[in-house]
């Protein structure tokens, strides 16, 4: 039997490199300039979280290709609490600098950390929420009562119907989370796409945007004159149209570094230089 090789050490990936501190005092600066400004995460903002992402250095899928040895000691999906990125995300929000925030996770860790939901597409659904495929509208399940702690029947035949009826409308509600087999919410789809044509700055965050429709977004804010910044561990298809690039730092102390440089500068007492 061939024997898995150990998971790469945490020292192969710094918190920072040279240059970093100078390319976030000049994102800050484009945070403070933009007009409309929009975020995008993907699973590499929750791996501080404990959760795993997928094509990360040490993704689900990496470690598969390597025969590397699958981690026992993380927290299921429900289990973990949102990291410093998350809460990051929510000071850049309540200061005015982030309008939306389109997300790929379905950890539900945005909404942990106290983001509003109003101002979020989670275009592949949420552990936590049921959608209603007629009018659109997602609600806590928790809020209905309804455990979506699914079976292993449900999981191996994709069940997604539920018999709870909609608040709404009464149809059956369904779990929120897509399979691969299926459409993104229409409504969260619209809005992201509406908010990436509209900003003049994205930051995409964790994703290495290579699943589409979802990838697209950056690229409607390149192709619309916005700036695209990107923060990821790991190459990603759109390197070559951002317009700055984070490839080595841990997200989880990048973001709250911004975090401060910003507020530094323009928040509540900054010294507010221009």
């Amino acid at each position: 039997m061939e024997e898995h090789k150990t998971v790469e050490s945490d020292d192969e990936y710094p918190s920072f490199v040279p240059g970093t501190e100078r390319k976030m005092v000049r994102l800050a600066e484009w945070i403070h300039e933009a007009t409309t400004v929009i975020w995008f995460t993907g699973a590499g903002i929750s791996t501080e979280s404990g959760l795993p992402d997928f094509r990360g250095p040490r993704g689900i899928r990496t470690r598969r290709g390597k025969k590397l040895r699958r981690s026992t000691n993380r927290p299921t999906i429900t289990q973990a609490q949102s990291n410093a990125a998350h809460y990051a995300i929510v000071d850049f929000e309540k200061a005015g600098k982030c309008d939306f925030l389109i997300s790929q996770n379905v950890d539900n860790l945005h909404l942990k950390s106290g983001y509003p939901i109003r101002k979020l597409a989670e275009l592949h659904g949420n552990v936590t929420r049921v959608r209603c495929g007629l009018c659109d509208k997602t609600f806590s399940a928790e809020s209905l009562g309804i455990d979506l702690k699914r079976s292993k029947r449900d999981r191996e035949q994709r069940i997604k119907k539920l018999t709870h009826p909609c608040p709404t409308c009464g149809r059956p509600l369904e779990r929120s989370v897509i399979d691969f087999h299926d459409l993104l919410p229409e409504g969260d789809l619209m809005m992201a796409a509406v908010w990436a044509i509209r900003a003049d700055l994205i930051i995409v965050i964790g994703s290495t945007c290579m699943v589409y429709p979802a990838a697209s977004m950056p690229k409607a804010t390149k192709n619309n004159g916005g700036k695209v910044v990107i923060m990821n561990i790991g190459k990603t298809e759109l390197d070559n149209i951002c317009d700055l690039r984070f490839s080595h730092e841990k997200i989880a102390e990048l973001l709250p570094r911004l975090w401060e440089i910003y507020q530094a500068r323009w928040g509540v007492g900054g010294l507010n230089f221009n």
